[in-house]
Order: C-alpha cells, then structure tokens, then sequence
C-alpha cells in the first residue's frame, strides 16, 4: 500500500483518536473527579488508635494490626464497588501469590471500606472470597467496616482522596495500594490494577526497615461509562488518554514508514535509471 492510499485511513483513524486524547486535557480535571486522587504523605504516621469493625462485629483498634513487627499493606477500598476496587484487588492477589512471603508471617494486610454503610458481614464475606483466591493462608488479611467514621480520618492521613457521587450512587477514588511500616509510617504507594511481584516484593522489605520509596504515579479512577452523558465520567479516563496517545504514536510512525519506503523506492528507480 502506497502512502498516498493509506493516507485517508490514517487521517481517519488518527480523528477518531484525537478526541479522546482532547477528551480530558492534561490541565482540566472533570467536575466528577474534583478533590479525588492521591497526595503522596511518604514518611507521614497513621494513627494507630483509630477503630475499626472486625470480621466479629467488634471494634479493632489498627494497633492490633501492627503489634506483630511486620509491615501492612493497606487497602483503601469499597466492598460493593462495581468496578476498580475488585480489579486493585485481584491484582494484588495475584502478586501475592507470585512472591515467596506469606501473609500473617511476613507481613499483614488490612482493608478497610470507605463507605460507612458496609458493615462487617459484607466485611467477612469478602474476606473469606479473597482468601480462597490467596490459597496461601487464611491468616494475617484483616477486612474492616468503618466505624465513627475514622476511616475518613486514615484517608486522609495516607493521603486518599475519595468523593461520593450522588448521581451515580458510587465512589470515585483513585487504585493505589499503600504500603507501610511496622510502626505505621506510610513507606510507599503502587499504583493502578496490576501490581509487578517485585515491586512488592520490595515495597514490603523498605517498610520492614522503616525505609520510603517512591514509585511512578499513574492514576486510574473508579467510575463507569455514562450512557446517558455519552463518555466516561471516571473510570478509564487516564487509560482513554494513553490509549489515545498511544494510537497517535503508533499510526505517525507508519506514516513514517511509509514515507520512508516510498522515498528508497524512489530513489531505487533513480538509481536504475541512471545506471542505464
């Protein structure tokens, strides 16, 4: 195919791609996602004495989660979320199984809803979901209810920032995983749905010596496609962006190519012809 017929279908595709880089400007942050994101607090200590409802309907204060001397990672979820809190996750559950420490023997892991209605029945039964999804032990992972509203307190101590929508009846919020010292101390962030064993691996040994890291910020938003508004109000509006761009990329450099080859060819029967 010559550049000059692949040239309409390249323009139309790279059309079609440009809004959805235009969608959501760098700069711009749509209404819906106002307020909500991550502000990294490396360093910074959670309170410790905040309560929380246990899979036992009790409350728990987090100190019981930290008294073993092993780090905890933490989750900031809401168990009836539709979409991206399950997707943080099970992507944390598959990095967990991929790397050799054990929960409640290297370190903890405590979620936490933060929506105030869930109660700790909701709490258990997830619990038990993600344990059998572990298959590596039924200790050492806490699943909690709020309670007095402290969890809006924790948030804001590791820096989660969170909004409802009343419209959609759903939470916006960004995926991160936090992970943290043994003393409480917020020692890193990772970030999106997928979570490399690795980096894991060594988040959980910075926080097991009371070190920070500092790990590539990209965001991802709960939220779903708005039929009714025709575009998506949250959800994939960062994955949208890349993807576009990436699109941008990929169809610029096959009109490179093809430029490219156009001109050797040209430049080939250039040659031919001299050369008779």
């Amino acid at each position: 195919m010559t550049l000059r017929r692949a040239l309409p279908a390249l323009l139309a595709a790279l059309a079609a791609a440009a809004p959805v880089c235009a969608q959501l400007p760098a700069h711009q942050t749509p209404p819906e996602l106002q307020g909500v994101g991550i502000e990294e607090k490396l360093g910074a200590r959670i309170d410790l004495s905040l309560e929380f409802i246990g899979e036992d309907g009790y409350p728990h204060a987090l100190r019981e989660y930290f008294s073993s001397g092993r780090p905890v990672i933490l989750n900031l979820v809401y168990y009836s979320c539709p979409m991206l809190c399950s997707l943080v996750l099970n992507g944390q559950t598959e990095a967990l199984r991929a790397i050799p420490q054990t929960a409640g023997r290297e370190f903890e892991i405590v979620t936490v809803s933060i929506d105030p209605t869930e109660n700790y029945r909701l709490a258990a039964a997830k619990r038990q979901a993600y344990l059998a999804s572990y298959e590596r032990s039924d200790r050492g992972w806490h699943f909690l209810a709020d309670y007095r509203n402290n969890v809006a307190r924790l948030a804001e101590q590791v820096g989660f920032r969170y909004r409802w929508d009343d419209r959609t009846k759903q939470y916006a919020h960004a995926a991160a995983i936090m992970v943290l010292s043994p003393d409480g101390m917020v020692s890193r962030y990772l970030y999106g749905v997928r979570f490399r064993p690795l980096d894991l691996r060594l988040a959980l040994a910075e926080a097991a010596e009371g070190r920070t890291g500092v790990t590539e910020k990209i965001l991802l938003y709960c939220f779903h496609y708005d039929p009714a508004a025709r575009s998506y109000t949250l959800v994939a509006m960062n994955i949208m962006r890349a993807g576009g761009a990436l699109a941008l990329l990929v169809l610029g450099f096959a009109l490179y190519r093809l430029w490219r080859r156009e001109r050797l060819q040209a430049a080939t029967h250039r040659n031919m012809v001299t050369a008779k």
